[in-house]
């Protein structure tokens, strides 16, 4: 009788541990899921670049000047993200009109790199940037410097632009 209460107590301690297991394992990949969909929700995955970059803008509010008159530089003025994320959701790319490839460098105004991309054709882009560090709660300010490169083999330097925002760290 003591051997068969025994088994009992053992056999349902052995259950409840593999119940919490698979409850815990269920939570951690339906999390995972959810994650992935608020993701893809966003135009791009971080660090991915896509040939189907997203500006942001309007296409059908440019203005045919602007469009013709050289090389298109995306422009910002303020960015958020928390404090310790290793992530930044800011639209770095290159507009789909332009005739030459982007290298993309995100920095802080001391030098520190946060990003620097691969090349950029045009049209290419992204919209989640990971980071290099973390950074604490303030406001920097940062750039992205973008160098303008030919798209033969040789990918011959052109010229180069700054384009300047503060980032709020909260």
């Amino acid at each position: 009788m003591k051997k068969t209460k025994k088994k009992t107590v053992i056999i349902a301690i052995i259950s409840v541990v593999i119940i919490l297991a698979l409850g815990v394992s269920a939570f951690f990949i339906i999390k995972s899921m959810n994650h992935k969909e608020e993701q893809a929700d966003s135009n791009g995955v971080v660090g991915k670049i896509s040939a189907d970059w997203n500006t942001g803008l309007d296409e059908s509010k440019k203005s045919t000047e602007s469009s013709s008159s050289g090389t298109q530089i995306p422009g910002y003025g303020t960015a958020e993200m928390k404090a310790g994320d290793t992530q930044l959701h800011l639209s770095i790319g290159n507009p789909k009109e332009n005739n030459c490839g982007f290298y993309a460098t995100l920095q802080l105004e001391d030098g520190t790199v946060l990003y620097k991309s691969e090349l950029l054709k045009p049209g290419y882009g992204l919209t989640e940037v990971p980071l290099q560090q973390t950074l604490k709660k303030g406001t920097y300010d940062a750039e992205v410097f973008y160098e303008c490169v030919t798209l033969d083999g040789e990918q011959s330097p052109l010229n180069s632009a700054k384009s300047k925002f503060k980032l709020v760290v909260n």
